[in-house]
């Protein structure tokens, strides 16, 4: 008696392996959602793209008064409005990016419970699709620093590895929040007052050479531990040409974010066999 050949296909116990072949595989599916979470951002919008620099620009201004006036926060010799930029352009990345991931699988679960893809495109849409919004703050960066008579360095070589540590971390954290927001809805309302708490535990609106001179080099670096601390300190002390890269701080934000990143994945992994059962 013949048999039909069959195959069953059923979730798999534990974590999975990342299977970047696959993934590769799909990359048209990521390039599209990509391209599809800019153009509907901003299709109705009627500034458009504009706000990309009004909502930096509204804050350089709120800060400037508040903490480089009011309040007399030191900027490390630099203008305000530059020390303020160079926080808030990669805050807001890392902020909307992470807002955006952690709730990707609560949005398109109706996405993901019907058709296969690889699950880990979802929060990773964000991650890349915010990029832009960087990129066209990070020019209006420039011009400021033009306005002040600010050049290109050498030290600019450092930018993508800047760049690199927050696409890591928060990919590592959207991971984390994505798979855990499914199970825990909590997780969606806890990002909407966490996130802000983490604003101001980043050197956004102080420099984190307050940490080093209170608390010691040794402090300086754990501070490192927050990812973000690297970025932001390293895009002053790339802009400023008298203020130099620390090297062992940046060191440690990249170890941080791989951390972090790889701790995400696993959990996401681990979590994955369930997304369509809880959804």
């Amino acid at each position: 008696m013949n048999t039909i050949p069959h195959t069953v296909i059923k979730p798999r116990e534990g974590s999975s392996p990342i299977n970047i072949k696959e993934i590769i595989r799909y990359k048209d599916l990521l390039y599209f959602m990509v391209l599809k979470d800019i153009t509907v951002l901003y299709k109705q919008s009627i500034f458009g793209i504009g706000w990309v620099i009004a909502a930096p620009l509204f804050s350089v201004v709120l800060f400037t008064v508040v903490f480089g006036r009011l309040a007399g926060v030191p900027s490390d010799g630099i203008p305000y409005p530059i020390f303020a930029l160079c926080g808030i352009l990669p805050w807001t990345y890392f902020s909307t990016s992470l807002t955006a991931a952690g709730n990707s699988l609560v949005l398109n679960a109706s996405i993901f419970t019907k058709v296969y893809f690889p699950r880990l495109i979802l929060p990773f849409t964000p991650v890349l699709s915010k990029l832009l919004d960087f990129i066209i703050g990070f020019v209006f960066l420039l011009l400021v620093m033009f306005y002040y008579q600010y050049g290109i360095t050498v030290k600019f070589l450092v930018f993508p590895l800047l760049v690199l540590i927050m696409i890591v971390t928060t990919a590592g954290l959207g991971f984390w929040f994505s798979s855990l927001a499914l199970q825990y809805r909590d997780i969606k309302f806890a990002l909407t007052f966490l996130i802000p708490m983490m604003m101001y535990a980043a050197p956004v609106v102080f420099p984190a050479s307050l940490v080093l001179n209170k608390f010691g080099y040794n402090a300086y670096l754990l501070y490192g531990i927050y990812p973000m601390t690297g970025v932001i300190e390293g895009l002053r002390s790339m802009i400023t040409p008298d203020k130099p890269i620390v090297w062992e701080l940046l060191a440690v934000s990249t170890g941080s974010g791989v951390v972090l990143l790889i701790i995400g994945t696993y959990v996401f992994k681990k979590l994955e066999s369930k997304f369509a059962d809880v959804a």
